[in-house]
Protein backbone atom coordinates (compact mmCIF):
# COMPACT_ATOMS: atom_id res chain seq x y z
CA UNK A 1 0.00 0.00 0.00
CA UNK A 2 1.51 3.75 -0.88
CA UNK A 3 1.92 6.10 1.52
CA UNK A 4 -1.22 7.86 -0.33
CA UNK A 5 -3.20 5.13 -0.02
CA UNK A 6 -2.36 5.58 3.87
CA UNK A 7 -3.18 8.98 4.50
CA UNK A 8 -6.91 8.43 2.35
CA UNK A 9 -5.59 11.59 -0.05
CA UNK A 10 -6.28 9.14 -3.10
CA UNK A 11 -7.54 11.06 -6.49
CA UNK A 12 -9.87 9.41 -9.84
CA UNK A 13 -6.25 9.77 -11.22
CA UNK A 14 -4.27 7.69 -8.74
CA UNK A 15 -6.71 4.79 -8.42
CA UNK A 16 -6.51 4.61 -12.30
CA UNK A 17 -2.52 4.77 -12.39
CA UNK A 18 -2.52 1.75 -10.21
CA UNK A 19 -5.28 -0.55 -11.85
CA UNK A 20 -3.39 -0.18 -15.24
CA UNK A 21 -0.04 -0.63 -13.68
CA UNK A 22 -1.83 -3.95 -11.76
CA UNK A 23 -3.70 -4.95 -14.95
CA UNK A 24 -0.76 -4.61 -17.66
CA UNK A 25 1.44 -6.58 -15.20
CA UNK A 26 -1.29 -9.12 -14.50
CA UNK A 27 -1.79 -9.51 -18.40
CA UNK A 28 0.99 -8.57 -19.96
CA UNK A 29 -1.31 -5.99 -22.17
CA UNK A 30 -1.78 -2.29 -22.69
CA UNK A 31 -5.06 -1.68 -21.49
CA UNK A 32 -6.66 1.69 -21.33
CA UNK A 33 -8.98 3.32 -19.11
CA UNK A 34 -12.09 2.77 -21.24
CA UNK A 35 -11.66 -0.35 -22.63
CA UNK A 36 -13.64 -3.43 -22.41
CA UNK A 37 -12.08 -6.02 -19.79
CA UNK A 38 -14.40 -8.83 -20.20
CA UNK A 39 -15.13 -8.18 -23.84
CA UNK A 40 -12.16 -7.89 -24.60
CA UNK A 41 -10.89 -11.32 -23.40
CA UNK A 42 -8.00 -9.93 -21.05
CA UNK A 43 -10.70 -10.59 -17.27
CA UNK A 44 -12.17 -13.63 -16.80
CA UNK A 45 -14.37 -14.03 -14.07
CA UNK A 46 -11.90 -16.02 -11.95
CA UNK A 47 -9.87 -13.25 -12.45
CA UNK A 48 -12.43 -10.82 -11.43
CA UNK A 49 -12.26 -12.27 -8.29
CA UNK A 50 -8.83 -11.90 -7.99
CA UNK A 51 -9.64 -7.69 -8.53
CA UNK A 52 -12.39 -7.64 -5.92
CA UNK A 53 -9.64 -8.96 -3.33
CA UNK A 54 -6.87 -6.57 -4.92
CA UNK A 55 -9.33 -2.98 -4.42
CA UNK A 56 -10.63 -4.40 -1.34
CA UNK A 57 -7.23 -4.83 0.05
CA UNK A 58 -5.08 -2.15 -1.68
CA UNK A 59 -8.17 0.43 -0.62
CA UNK A 60 -9.73 -0.61 2.56
CA UNK A 61 -13.17 -1.20 1.35
CA UNK A 62 -16.02 -3.82 1.21
CA UNK A 63 -17.43 -4.71 -2.17
CA UNK A 64 -20.49 -6.77 -1.23
CA UNK A 65 -23.97 -7.26 -2.83
CA UNK A 66 -24.39 -4.93 -5.60
CA UNK A 67 -21.48 -3.83 -5.50
CA UNK A 68 -20.09 -7.08 -6.99
CA UNK A 69 -22.12 -6.81 -10.34
CA UNK A 70 -20.09 -7.23 -13.47
CA UNK A 71 -20.85 -3.54 -14.70
CA UNK A 72 -18.33 -2.06 -11.74
CA UNK A 73 -15.60 -3.82 -13.72
CA UNK A 74 -15.89 -3.70 -16.87
CA UNK A 75 -13.56 -1.02 -17.38
CA UNK A 76 -10.41 0.48 -15.12
CA UNK A 77 -12.84 3.69 -14.82
CA UNK A 78 -15.61 2.18 -13.59
CA UNK A 79 -13.49 0.02 -10.90
CA UNK A 80 -12.00 3.92 -10.26
CA UNK A 81 -15.66 5.24 -9.52
CA UNK A 82 -16.39 1.97 -7.53
CA UNK A 83 -13.52 2.80 -4.77
CA UNK A 84 -14.20 6.17 -5.09
CA UNK A 85 -17.52 6.05 -3.89
CA UNK A 86 -17.14 2.98 -1.27
CA UNK A 87 -14.15 4.76 -0.06
CA UNK A 88 -16.55 8.40 0.28
CA UNK A 89 -19.28 5.87 1.96
CA UNK A 90 -16.88 4.58 4.68
CA UNK A 91 -15.44 7.45 5.48
CA UNK A 92 -19.05 9.32 5.82
CA UNK A 93 -20.18 5.93 7.94
CA UNK A 94 -17.15 6.52 10.02
CA UNK A 95 -17.45 10.60 10.44
CA UNK A 96 -21.18 9.80 11.58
Amino acid sequence: MTTEQNTGNLTAESIEQALLSFLETRTKASVSPTQELFASGLVSSMFAMELVVHLEQNYGIAIVGSDLKTDNFRTVRMMTELVLRLRGASSAVGDA
